[in-house]
C-alpha cells in the first residue's frame, strides 16, 4: 500500500509539473528564424542590436505603428507623416511641424538607409535607433510628452492595448502588451527595412547600368572636379560625419548643431552629411530648409559654403568653378539618384 501510494504521489507530482510547464505562455515571435530583409549589396551588413533581433512579425508591427496617427499626442501625425515617399522621405517643409503645432526648428531628415547609421538626428545625439524612435515619439515630433496635459507614451500604449489587433500582436512579438520600450523596438525594426536596394545608384555601382550618358558624365564631375564625394561618399552617399558648411550661421542665434552634443569648439555649426538619395524630391534643402531648389543648393556648395570661423575649409575650399555644361551634367546625376520606396501602406488594427 505504501509503495502504491508513493507511486501515485510521484505520478501526481510529475503531472503537476507538466501542467505547470504547459501553462506557460506560448513562445513569442522572437523565436522565429532571423528575418531576411532588404540589404545593400556590396555594403557591410547592417548592425542589429542583440536585444532587438529582427523578425517578420516585429517588422510588420513596427510598420503599423509607423503609419498610425494614433501614436501621436494629438492623433494628427504618424511617423510617416514627416517622411513621405513623394518628398524623398522628408516632409517637404523648411522645418518640421510636430504634433500640437510644435515648431521643431530643423528639417525632417530623409529615412533612406537609416538603419546603417551609427548615430541619429542632424547632430547625432541619439546613439541607438530605438532611442531615436522613442525620443521622437515622446518629444515635439509626435507630442506624447506627458507634459501640460498632453498624453505620455504610456498613455498612448494604454490606448493601443485596448485595440485587440495591437494587443494580440504585441503579445505575440514581445510576450507582453505595448510598452514605450517595446513599441520603440518595433518601430526601429521596421525602419531598418527602409533600404535603397532598388535605386538606380545602387544598380549602377553594382555594374548594372541605369544612368544616362549625361548622368554618367555628371558622376565623373561629382567625384572629381566638384569634390562632392569628399562628404557624400559610398553607397550611402554620406560619410556619416559632421561638417560646417556655413548654412544658418549668419542667424542672430545660429544653431550650433553637433556642438550641442560634444561641447567641442570644432563642432560648432556642424551637421551630419545627409544622403543624396531622392535629392530631386526632398526640397527645401539643408538642416534649416533655407535653400529652395537643388540648383541653388549645388551652387552654394560649389561656392565653398558660407564663411564663418568653423567652416569646413578642408572639404569646401577652394570654391569650384564648373562650366555651364559641367553644372548641367552634375545636376543630371543628382536627379538620377531617385530611390524606389516599395512599402505598401499597411491596414491598421
Amino acid at each position: 500500500m505504501k509503495r502504491a501510494a508513493a507511486a501515485l504521489a510521484l505520478v501526481t507530482c510529475v503531472s503537476v509539473l507538466f501542467l505547470a510547464c504547459s501553462s506557460e505562455p506560448p513562445a513569442t515571435k522572437e523565436a522565429e528564424a532571423p528575418y531576411q530583409g532588404p540589404s545593400l549589396a556590396g555594403y557591410e551588413a547592417m548592425k542589429i542590436p542583440p536585444d532587438n533581433p529582427m523578425t517578420a512579425a516585429k517588422v510588420e508591427l513596427g510598420k503599423m505603428l509607423y503609419y498610425d496617427k494614433r501614436m501621436s499626442g494629438d492623433g494628427t501625425l504618424a511617423c510617416y507623416s514627416c517622411h513621405l515617399k513623394e518628398n524623398g522621405l522628408t516632409d517637404g517643409k523648411p522645418t518640421a511641424i510636430g504634433a500640437f503645432g510644435a515648431d521643431i526648428k530643423r528639417a525632417a531628415p530623409t529615412m533612406w538607409n537609416i538603419g546603417y547609421h551609427a548615430e541619429w538626428y542632424w547632430d547625432g545625439r541619439a546613439k541607438t535607433l530605438e532611442g531615436q524612435a522613442k525620443a521622437a515619439w515622446s518629444g515635439g515630433n509626435m507630442g506624447a510628452t506627458g507634459k501640460d496635459g498632453k498624453p505620455s507614451t504610456d498613455d498612448i500604449c494604454a490606448k493601443l492595448n485596448q485595440i485587440e489587433g495591437y494587443r494580440t500582436q504585441f503579445q505575440a512579438v514581445f510576450g507582453s502588451t505595448c510598452t514605450p520600450d517595446n513599441a520603440a523596438k518595433a518601430l526601429a525594426a521596421f525602419m531598418r527595412t527602409i533600404v535603397s536596394d532598388d535605386a538606380k545608384w545602387v544598380h549602377f555601382k553594382m555594374g548594372h547600368g541605369g544612368f544616362s550618358e549625361q548622368a554618367q558624365r555628371g558622376y565623373e564631375i561629382f567625384k572629381g572636379k566638384a569634390r562632392c564625394e569628399n562628404c557624400h561618399s559610398g553607397l550611402l552617399l554620406t560619410d556619416l560625419q559632421y561638417h560646417n558648411t556655413g548654412v544658418g550661421m549668419k542667424a542672430k542665434e545660429p544653431d550650433l548643431g553637433r556642438h550641442r552634443v560634444t561641447n567641442e569648439e570644432k563642432d560648432k555649426g556642424a551637421f551630419k552629411t545627409p544622403t543624396l538619395l531622392d535629392i530631386s524630391k526632398s526640397a527645401p534643402y539643408f538642416h534649416d530648409g533655407s535653400v529652395a531648389t537643388l540648383e541653388e543648393a549645388v551652387d552654394k556648395m560649389l561656392a565653398g559654403g558660407a564663411d564663418n570661423p568653423w567652416l569646413d575649409k578642408a572639404n569646401l575650399r577652394p570654391p569650384v568653378k564648373l562650366t555651364k555644361a559641367e553644372r548641367e551634367d552634375l545636376l543630371a546625376f543628382l536627379r538620377a539618384l531617385d530611390a524606389n520606396y516599395k512599402v505598401a501602406e499597411p491596414r491598421l488594427p
